[in-house]
């Protein structure tokens, strides 16, 4: 997570844009936010897509973040994403089990003194793809991001 640039009157900050961080499983919530910066996460599989979202990063943390997620992404659908498919039952169970396995540690508008399950935000899912879910936060809608499998 280190590149940042400034243009058009935000910031924008694309994370891991050296694969510096390959292999490490990490995770963030990117919570939509009027913050004046942009994060950008390559996304999509081998499409290499390239998505963004305004607002502020919460890191997750924990060993094996991404490893439900990896095996719906790379394993089921081999690495070819999901953004705009149908997804089947069977699938979409499995997802939203993967993204509410995520807990958010406190929150940026609330005092809360237990970790909060995300959401998968199934009124986006057509956004869905891999590395770029989107979900339902203690803080409102945003996205959860990983490294790509590319």
């Amino acid at each position: 997570m280190d590149h940042l640039c400034e243009a058009e009157g935000k910031r924008h900050i694309y994370l891991d844009p050296d694969d510096c961080g390959s292999g490490q499983g990490w995770a963030f919530v990117i919570v939509a936010a009027p913050t004046g910066v942009d994060y950008q996460n390559q996304s999509g599989g081998y499409s290499c897509a390239q998505y963004e979202q305004e607002g502020y990063l919460v890191p997750l943390f924990g060993s094996g973040l991404d490893e439900e997620l990896k095996e719906i992404f790379v394993g089921e659908l081999r690495g070819w994403g999901m953004r705009g498919q149908e997804w089947t039952v069977e699938l979409l169970e499995r997802l939203r089990a993967a993204v509410s396995s995520f807990a958010v540690y406190g929150s940026g508008r609330h005092d809360e003194l237990y970790p909060t399950a995300l959401a998968l935000d199934e009124s986006r899912l057509t956004e869905a793809a891999e590395a770029w879910i989107p979900v339902v936060s203690p803080d409102g809608p945003g996205v959860l991001v990983w490294e790509n499998s590319d």
